[in-house]
């Protein structure tokens, strides 16, 4: 190797931490382009900076400031000085989009989200959740108590699923079972996606009063009112019984192992003979190697997550042998893993009864 060489070596690293540390700032950016409404007022045709900032309420000159940000990103495009048009990534945060993720942008820039990251080392050093000690409750309880915030979160997810809910339908037969409860399910999104393609099926929705606020409008907007119904209940008490197949889709991830295992067991006691467990999560290799796993850890955004739920919830991204250890300590067996390439990084995963 050169001195060259050596010298564009050690550029390149220097440029990924200052890439990284300005990380945050990236994902303010975000957040306030989709508060101003920036790709609404943008659209494909190239606009004028100043028209943007009059319909958005800005002064001009930052909001020039922003866009030029945006295009830097790749959200948007300048081409010529002021005239701005938005790119196929800049359109995702559109929310008339139909592949919209700007709640899901919302949620994880609001500061209920990211003010426990400041304590992350402090949750390194002790294990403890950083949010429970910041807002004096538990991520979920202090959901419950915020309307607003709770439907901006059931929004996000439904979006983050949304991929999912295009790839799951064809990734397992479900033509050898007749019905499926999806447990911690939501506004109904996935379970609807797999419903839809397998017209012999019938399904339930079960989550908490808070995760089920917008299930009804789901299921009437794929026409499954007769085939579905939501269920409200704590799958730390019990599940619906009555089901071939019990489905979770990140859930565990949010829990202990001690917490994933009471889920677990609980959906256990309740299959029938011949049930299955499926659970569509994140699978993280043995071993990090930043290359090879590129497709599987999504560049790093998993393990990233791992961090959230250990400072946001207490929960944890698992690897296939952790999966194995909660599904065997809940009477599970598991049987497979397969990669869901088209929602990378999720996997699904089969158990049955051990």
């Amino acid at each position: 190797m050169t001195n060259t060489d050596v010298r564009a070596a050690g550029t390149a690293d220097r440029e990924l931490i200052v890439r990284l540390a300005f990380g945050s700032m990236a994902a303010q950016t975000l957040r306030a382009a989709v508060r101003l409404r920036v790709m609404e007022l943008v659209c494909d045709t190239p606009r004028r900076a100043a028209e943007v900032a009059a319909e958005a309420g800005t002064e001009p000159q930052p909001m020039t400031r922003l866009l030029r940000a945006l295009a830097g990103l790749g959200l948007l495009k300048e081409h010529t000085p002021g005239f701005f048009s938005v790119t196929p990534a800049g359109a995702l945060l559109d929310p008339g989009g139909p592949d919209s993720l700007t709640s899901f942008v919302r949620m994880f820039t609001e500061p209920a989200t990211v003010r426990a990251w400041e304590h992350l080392d402090d949750s390194v050093r002790t294990g403890e959740i950083a949010f429970d000690t910041v807002f004096g409750t538990d991520f979920f309880s202090h959901l419950a108590q915020q309307p607003e915030l709770s439907a901006e979160f059931n929004a996000a997810m439904s979006q983050a699923v949304s991929e999912t809910a295009a790839a799951l339908p064809y990734a397992f037969d479900f033509g050898r079972v007749s019905t499926v409860a999806d447990i911690g399910g939501g506004d109904g999104t996935l379970l609807a996606g797999v419903l839809a393609a397998h017209p012999g099926l019938t399904g339930v929705v079960f989550d908490t009063e808070e995760g089920l606020a917008e299930t009804p409008r789901t299921l009437e907007r794929h026409g499954l009112e007769e085939r579905c119904a939501p269920i409200a209940g704590d799958f730390f008490r019990s599940v619906p019984e009555g089901s071939d197949v019990y489905l979770m889709k990140s859930v565990l991830h949010d829990w202990t192992d001690d917490q994933a295992v009471t889920i677990l067991s609980h959906c256990r006691e309740a299959l029938p003979p011949g049930g299955l467990v499926l659970i569509v999560e994140p699978v993280l290799p043995e071993v990090v190697d930043a290359d090879a796993d590129a497709d599987v850890t999504d560049g790093g955004v998993t393990y990233l997550s791992d961090l959230n739920m250990l400072v946001n919830v207490g929960g944890r991204e698992r690897t296939r042998r952790d999966f194995e250890e909660v599904c065997h300590r809940a009477g599970l067996a598991l049987t497979s893993v397969t990669p869901l390439a088209e929602a990378a990084p999720f996997s699904l995963i089969e158990a049955v009864a051990g």
